[in-house]
Order: structure tokens, then sequence, then C-alpha cells
């Protein structure tokens, strides 16, 4: 059975230590309300977005330049029936180097099409991973959610 967790990648010439970088740094690329530490093992930090989306995530794997997790512990979304449908999921980054470039793969683990928010969701983690993270690697400025 094909896998159906939502991942998404892509390639840059940057280092992995360049990419490991901006990656645990969510608010220059995801959103700019975070509160916590996002760049240690162990830290929680809470996310949200107007009163549509809420998190907190927990880092469980921090291998430096290869692989972060976040789990999440908590989610509301405003905008379906379930509203803890993230709760459990694992949020996987994997930096891989590929010759002189390097590889960053992104998946949500519970995400799947069987969720509601799997459609806007995955959209919205393909801009926030393709587009704003990239740019944050490769041109060192993302385009996360403002500060309300």
């Amino acid at each position: 059975m094909k896998d159906q967790n939502y991942t998404t990648s892509f390639t840059v010439d940057q280092t992995p230590q360049e990419v490991f970088t901006a990656i645990n740094d969510p608010r220059r690329w995801w959103s700019e309300e975070i509160e916590g530490g996002t760049d240690k093992l162990g830290g929680e930090w809470k996310y949200h977005y107007e009163d549509v989306h809420r998190c907190t995530m927990k880092i469980t794997r921090f291998i430096p330049h290869e692989k972060i997790v976040w789990d999440v512990l908590d989610n509301s979304f405003n905008f379906i029936k379930d509203k803890t449908e993230w709760v459990g999921n694992n949020i996987i980054f994997e930096i891989t180097p590929i010759g002189k470039k390097t590889e960053v793969r992104f998946t949500q683990v519970g995400l799947v099409p069987e969720y509601e928010c799997f459609d806007i969701c995955s959209n919205a983690w393909g801009s926030y991973i393709n587009g704003s993270l990239k740019n944050l690697i490769t041109k060192g400025k993302g385009s996360p959610n403002k500060k309300e």
C-alpha cells in the first residue's frame, strides 16, 4: 500500500547545516506567532494563527544537520468537525546531502486523505515548505504569518 501521509520535498544548493538552522527557526518561515523554544531536543512551543488554528509542538528528535521531529501534543482547528485531527501526529524534517546539494523532505505522519483538513492542510504546508522555508534557505527571507 502506498504511504498516504502528506510529504513534500525540495533540493537546494545550501549545506545541511544551513538547512537545519533555517528549519529550527519557524518564526522566520511559518509564523511569527510562536511562543517557546524551537531549536533543541525537548523544546515545547505553541503556534497559533488568528482564531483558525492553534497547536502545541514538542521536539522529540533533534539530530543536527539530519533530522528534526515535532510531535503534535495539542491541536485545535475552527473549520472542521474534529478540531483535534493533528493530535498525535509527527512532523518530520529529513535533511540529506545529495552530491553538492541538500534535499529537504517534509512529512506529516498522520495527515492522510481521510482527514477533513487534508486538502487545506496539505496546501498550506506546500506553501510554507516549498515556498517560505525554501526561500528562507535560498534567499535568506521567508514569508511567515505576521504577528497579530
